[in-house]
Parts: C-alpha cells; structure tokens; sequence
C-alpha cells in the first residue's frame, strides 16, 4: 500500500526526471570560437557560403577605364581593345599625307595645264583685234585664267576638308588608318565620331595651324600630355573619341 508524499518531508520530494512522458529539454547552445552570443547559428557543415561577388577579373569594368595604364581599354559594345601607339598613328598620318598630295598634285596639274590651254587659245594679236579688242581679250584671258585657278584651289580645299573630316567622321578611319588597322570610335559606345565629332576633331588642328603652325603641331603631340594612357590628344577629348588598334 503506498501512501501519498508527506508535503512537510523536504526530502519525499524529488524533481521529475526526464524519461518517459516527459519532454527533455536540449542544453542552450554554447557560443562558438570567436563568435559573440546572440548572433545566428552558423552554416552547416557542407553548405557554400554566399561571398558577394568582387570586381576583377570575370566581372564587367565601368567602360573606357580597364587597363588603360597598359595600353588597353573596354569600350561598351566593342569589348577590350588596343590603344594605337603614337608611332602607329605617325605611320597613319604620314600615309595620309601621301594618299592627299598625290591627289592634291594631280588636281594641281590639271588646274594649271587648264589654265596654260586657256591662255593660248586666245591670241590676242593687237593686230587682228586692233588695240580696244586687244586690251578686252587679254582681259577675258586673264580672268578665265583666275577662275581656273581659284576653281583648282576650291577643289583642293574641299578634298582636303572631305577626306579627313568624313572618313573620319563616317568611317572611323581614313585610307592611312584603314592601311595599319586602325580606327577612330567614340570612347563611351564605339561607334564611328559621326559628323559632328569627325570635324571637331579635324577643325581643331586647323585652327591651331592660324598660329604659325605651333597650335596644329601641339595638337597633334598632345597624346604625350595624356596621363590617363588613352594616348587621346586634344582634339580627341573635345571629340570624346579614341583611337584604337584592331
């Protein structure tokens, strides 16, 4: 026969063991090394941990600005390319400049054999048109003559003006360029300078040839002044435009 627990006995009383019936209740988690109380629990065992991704190598670089130091740039839509040395575009210019007095001579020579066959198809013989006819045909010949001229000098400029000016502009390139592989983009999509950019960037020189010719050759060396190592001269920042080796 078992009797009730005396509740005036302090020892009849014990505390519940855990067993059967009873919920055993887990120990509190011991913080681990190097890890304060009250943070999350960590990542079991077996499971990557998420890194957040770093920009370097694999991942996309602002544009116009990888590598520039080492002779390269990313450009949007075109993707890493060279930057053309200052020897390359010497190369370029000097096949220009090859290509244009060629073409300049031979619109040169036409103009003036034009003009020597005006002058000798008219004789003007006092003779034959008496001394008012004489002064009004050397007259005529002298002004046929000059507009030969002025109409040679036209040509010459606008060629000379259309060459650089939209091949450049609408190319990307004229025929020295296009000879050594390079080209002329604009620096934030890679597309041609259009015709906008392609003539700040051949105004520019021009402009700087008023001054004794100093402001064109200082133009054209002021990739030397470039610490950004794009090599982009003066004209080629008011252009917003790179040049490019492809």
């Amino acid at each position: 026969m078992s009797y009730p627990p005396d509740p005036n006995n302090p020892y009849g009383q014990q505390p519940p063991q855990p067993g059967y019936g009873y919920p055993q209740q887990a120990p509190p988690q011991q913080p681990g090394y190097g890890y304060p109380q009250g943070q999350q629990q960590q990542q079991p065992y077996g499971y990557p941990q998420q890194v957040p991704p770093q920009a370097g190598y694999g991942y996309p670089q602002p544009a116009g600005t990888i590598q520039a130091n080492n002779g390269y740039i990313n450009i949007a839509h075109v993707g890493t390319v060279r930057i053309a040395t200052m020897g390359q575009r010497f190369l370029a210019r000097l096949l220009d400049g090859i290509v244009t007095s060629v073409i300049i001579g031979i619109a040169m020579a036409a103009g003036l054999a034009g003009a020597v066959g005006l002058a000798k198809s008219k004789d003007c013989n006092q003779y034959d048109y008496g001394s008012t006819g004489y002064e009004s045909c050397v007259r005529d010949t002298g002004t046929s003559v000059v507009v030969t001229l002025l109409t040679m000098f036209a040509v010459i400029a606008v060629f000379s003006l259309l060459y650089e000016w939209l091949m450049v502009g609408l190319a990307g390139a004229t025929i020295g360029k296009m000879a050594l592989g390079l080209r002329v983009v604009r620096e934030n999509d890679g597309q041609h300078p259009g015709v906008g950019g392609g003539f700040i960037r051949y105004i520019l020189p021009l402009l700087g040839g008023l001054v004794c010719g100093i402001g064109t050759l200082l133009v054209f060396i002021s990739p030397f002044f470039d610490n950004s190592g794009k090599l982009q001269g003066w004209h080629d920042r008011a252009a917003g435009t790179v040049v490019i080796k492809r």
